[in-house]
């Protein structure tokens, strides 16, 4: 995968972290907070996955948000709450590299016809997942 690789059409933004797995995971968690957002939960898929008897490199999943700045969103475009709150999935290729993915607010807007005006509160996380990565 290469720095802000998408699969074509999908909607998935992959951005290279510079940071390990657990640092990219801590700066992730403090930057939200620290922008007044809240962590609704962190899904641990390869803590499970091991738990289960499989192998599987760190990843985790983080759902997050401010209810001030998402609900306008689901009320112009209700069907936008099937992708929010907002999501960025950190996991760690067999390379070691770590990796911050997310859905494009381009494409959520297209997919919900979330209207142009709502657009900007959704597409902070693309500033977000940079000031993470580097």
């Amino acid at each position: 995968m290469s720095q802000a690789a998408g699969k074509e059409g999908n909607g998935v933004v992959s951005i290279r972290s510079q940071h390990p797995f657990t640092e990219t995971m801590q700066k992730l968690e403090r930057t939200i907070v620290t922008k007044g957002m809240r962590i609704f939960a962190v899904v641990d898929f390869g803590g499970n996955a091991v738990a289960a008897g499989f192998r599987m490199p760190p990843t985790k999943l983080v759902i997050f948000g401010d209810s001030k700045v998402g609900t306008p969103v689901m009320l112009g475009a209700p069907s936008a709450a099937l992708d929010l709150p907002l999501k960025i999935l950190v996991g760690e290729d067999p390379g070691r590299q770590t990796w911050l993915s997310y859905n494009s607010p381009a494409y959520l807007a297209k997919r919900h016809s979330i209207p142009d005006n709502l657009l900007q509160n959704i597409s902070g996380i693309e500033a977000l997942v940079q000031a993470v990565a580097n």
